[in-house]
């Protein structure tokens, strides 16, 4: 009746010719509306969906799948017989996936931002009671699940090493490598893989190499700070990575935010030799946003003189998602590190005058495309600044009667594991004047990725990266040594699986470096399941693997600046020279690796054991090659050098080879061990370095006939500090507010030397105080036990005890190691989902 009044009142009021326009008006806003409708409601309604695979990526259909915001469940699904579920969303709001099914550990993911119209797939991995469901990324460039590759390869999440302070303590636990620190916290700390040098291998920070020019990784300056996981490839990845990749790669990434509430934390402990530490962490995700900060310093006296040392930290993570398709991150970490250098006291019985400083910086800006479900991009810029600083204030030794001005060491006795000794004084110092050494190390690079699964089995990757890298070598005494490179890279890359019972990775990396040109860095990977895992039965879960690589690493910048051929170019007739004796820049260092093995599933899947053998050829290793060396090889161009002027070049050469065991046991719910032993067969098979050229011998000692590397191993001996029997155990307990832990480091005996000089020859080097190199280091057992106890949500307090036995003993032969460390401390929470639930 109301209607019908207000149709007649219109009618009346208007004109013909309004009325049609007002029908028009009226018809088109309709139509609008209609049109628009479903518009409206596609952005309202938002899909989640994805597939549910086990370890080997078969599909799982039955199982129960929660949809989470936050602590919540607010949807349940079952996954299909094809093994996929989806979820209908109506508000934009993060939200994650909890997947249950038989047989498998309960998985939660980590939250994603649902916003906009569309569907947004999340994939979920479900997990075994060993450690068969971890993510890698190292070794193929995508996401691939532990199991389905046949690198060589471990993944340590953060609970693996809550409480250890510093990067080089979990890498201690994995087999196949060896740590070696000179002295004490702050230490020089390098990392050997399966017998190959310091140098050899790639570090990762959020993608960004930590490497310095030519290889060199100082690990006594990472923290675990803001570090989520680690993951360990122990062989060359070359065709991946470019240069430094030629033992092995080092992953480290930076911890997300995760918590819609703010979460705040601050962790202070306190222990022995004044040692403290403070951390500071802030995480929260917001809408598309997730962020994270975290700080911390450690300062400590140590226990020895002038070996003070303090680590500051920071790390970020920010990153955004703008819809289901896009991401963009930027991550960031600082470090700023300084402390005494008492060099090795065990040989002088004094300590020096020198301090190390160090400040870098690492940063990289990332965006993830995923243009279609089978099609992703990636593009990426990384920047590294370090500068390093090392300055001696002064002689500190006695004042040497056959060489004035050089100063001694006090008198020692020094006995060496293998049972040899000599006693006497060293030439300590050649100076009383203030020296310092620079170094500096500039990186900027882009990388640009592009991998489609061709099929389900499949998937194809291509790669650019252009690094721009400079860097100076400067110490007192001697010019400065400068270099600029510009090198490409290029990776070629395809993957995937037959059956889901066969896994391959072949690929290849094309080097065009700055320095030494072109190099190609082939690399192939299977694994093949015998019997696929499962948790029935005593026997499953059989895997064979083994894989196949080339590596390569650039010289460092002094080794470039001493080599040949800028040598010969720094005089003044030296084009010529390099013309006629056809001289080239020093080229790459090489290595060929290939390893086989073994992995099997016992106990219903509880206890998985695993052994490999590895064989490496470590070739083209830069060394310093004195006169007499340069004739030996050959070279004519040797005779233009100045007297007594040697270069450095590509004539070393190492093998290593042996057999690495590791072994994981899921005890109970509550109690895991994991333990590991491996056996390394190194020896150098070339070197002109003058030790081998002209050896050492102990004339006064009682092994006047034992020849000695006195700077380098000879050839036919072992590397130095390259142990052939290591091992490793690490037992772990967990209750929701109780954790403990205890690991342990054994190490067998090593070569080295004492590179020691005495003071019984004017102004010379006498050899009496040098021991053989065999067996000189003497074998260690390092144990840590670790703890804490969450008094309520927001308060946890802890403990570490570090070489629990309080063992005496020698990474490198005359530093002391730390003797018994403790230290405890408490934790706050601030905010996060905690306070939400109490």
């Amino acid at each position: 009746m109301k209607i019908a009044v207000r149709q007649k009142g219109c009618h009346g009021d208007v004109s013909k010719s309004g009325g049609i326009k007002l029908f028009v008006l009226r018809a088109t806003r309709i139509f609008v509306i209609v049109a628009m409708t479903p518009a409206l409601f596609a952005q309202q309604q938002k899909t989640l969906r994805g597939t549910v695979h086990d370890p080997l990526g078969a599909l799982v259909p039955g199982a129960s799948v929660d949809l989470m915001r936050g602590e919540h469940v607010i949807a349940s699904a079952k996954t299909g017989i094809d093994g996929t579920f989806h979820f209908d969303v109506s508000t934009a709001e993060r939200y994650s996936v909890r997947v249950r099914a038989a047989s498998f550990e309960t998985t939660t993911t980590p939250s994603v931002y649902i916003a906009g119209s569309g569907t947004t797939e999340l994939d979920v991995t479900l997990a075994t009671q060993t450690l068969t469901q971890q993510v890698t990324v190292t070794a193929t460039g995508t996401p691939l699940p532990e199991a389905q590759t046949g690198a060589s390869i471990t993944v340590l999440p953060a609970e693996d090493y809550r409480y250890m302070p510093e990067v080089q303590a979990p890498l201690r636990l994995v087999p196949g490598l060896q740590i070696a620190q000179t002295g004490q916290m702050g230490g020089t700390t390098g990392l050997s893989i399966h017998g190959g040098s310091t140098d050899a291998n790639k570090v990762l920070i959020d993608g960004v190499p930590a490497n310095a020019i030519g290889g060199g990784v100082e690990f006594a300056n990472l923290a675990t700070v803001g570090i989520d996981s680690i993951e360990v490839l122990r062989e060359p990845n070359s065709a991946l990575y470019g240069s430094d990749a030629l033992a092995g790669v080092v992953s480290l990434r930076s911890t997300r935010g995760t918590t819609p509430l703010p979460l705040l934390t601050y962790a202070g402990d306190a222990g022995n030799f004044h040692t403290y530490r403070n951390e500071v962490t802030a995480g929260t995700t917001f809408h598309q946003f997730d962020l994270y900060s975290a700080f911390a310093r450690i300062d400590t006296d140590n226990n020895l003189p002038n070996n003070a040392f303090h680590n500051v930290t920071y790390a970020g993570n920010f990153g955004w998602t703008p819809n289901a398709t896009n991401e963009l991150r930027f991550t960031m970490r600082h470090l700023a590190v300084s402390g005494g250098q008492p060099n090795a006291i065990a040989f002088f019985g004094i300590p020096d005058a020198g301090q190390q400083k160090e400040q870098d910086d690492y940063y990289n800006a990332v965006w993830n495309n995923q243009a279609t479900p089978a099609w992703h991009n990636q593009v990426r810029y990384g920047g590294v600044r370090q500068n390093g600083l090392y300055t001696e204030f002064g002689a500190t030794g006695f004042p040497d009667p056959n060489s004035p001005g050089y100063f001694d060491g006090a008198p020692v006795i020094l006995p060496g594991a293998n049972g040899y000794s000599v006693r006497g004084q060293a030439l300590f110092q050649y100076s009383s004047e203030l020296s310092q050494s620079v170094s500096t190390t500039n990186r900027d690079f882009v990388y640009a990725q592009s991998d489609y699964r061709l099929t389900p089995h499949l998937l194809a990757l291509g790669a650019f990266k252009y690094e721009k890298e400079s860097g100076t070598s400067l110490n007192t005494g001697y010019p400065a040594a400068a270099i600029q490179r510009g090198n490409y890279s290029y990776t070629l890359q395809l993957s995937g699986d037959i059956s889901h019972r066969l896994f391959y990775n072949f690929g290849t990396g094309l080097e065009d470096n700055g320095l030494f040109g072109f190099a190609a860095t082939p690399r192939a990977s299977l694994a093949y399941y015998l019997f696929k895992p499962s948790t029935s039965g005593l026997f499953n879960g059989t895997k064979l693997h083994g894989t196949f690589g080339k590596g390569i690493k650039e010289p460092s910048i002094y080794d470039q600046a001493n080599s040949l051929y800028d040598a010969l170019a720094a005089l003044p007739n030296g084009s010529q020279l390099i013309g006629q004796y056809s001289v080239k820049p020093l080229g790459a260092e090489n290595s060929r690796t290939f390893d086989a093995g073994i992995d099997q599933q016992i106990l219903d899947g509880r206890v998985r054991l695993g052994i490999t053998y590895f064989h490496n050829k470590f070739t083209n290793g830069v060394e310093y090659v004195p006169p007499s060396g340069l004739v030996a090889l050959g070279i004519p161009a040797a005779g233009a050098l100045p007297q007594y002027v040697g270069a450095y070049l590509n004539s070393s050469a190492l093998r290593s080879q042996g057999l690495e065991f590791e072994s994981e046991y899921r005890m109970t719910g509550h109690l895991f061990a994991r333990g590991g032993y491996t056996y390394t067969d190194a020896v150098v098979q070339r070197s002109f370095s003058s030790d081998n050229l002209g050896p050492s011998f102990n004339t006064s000692s009682n092994f006047a006939a034992i020849p000695i590397g006195a700077d380098s191993p000879l050839v036919g001996a072992r590397p130095f500090r390259v142990a052939p029997h290591t091992g490793y155990f690490a037992l772990n307990y967990s209750r929701p507010k109780f954790f403990a832990s205890l690991t342990g480091t054994l190490v067998g005996r090593r070569d080295d030397s004492d590179f020691l000089c005495d003071n019984t020859i004017s102004y010379g080097c006498g050899t009496g105080l040098l021991l053989p190199n065999r067996n000189l280091l003497g074998s260690y057992q390092r144990l840590e036990l670790g703890g804490g106890y969450q008094v309520t949500p927001q308060i946890n307090v802890y403990a570490n005890v570090q070489n629990l036995l309080s063992e005496h003993y020698f990474e490198a032969f005359g530093f002391p190691a730390l003797p018994l460390t403790l230290r405890t401390g408490i934790r706050f929470n601030f905010g996060g989902e905690s306070w939400k639930l109490n």
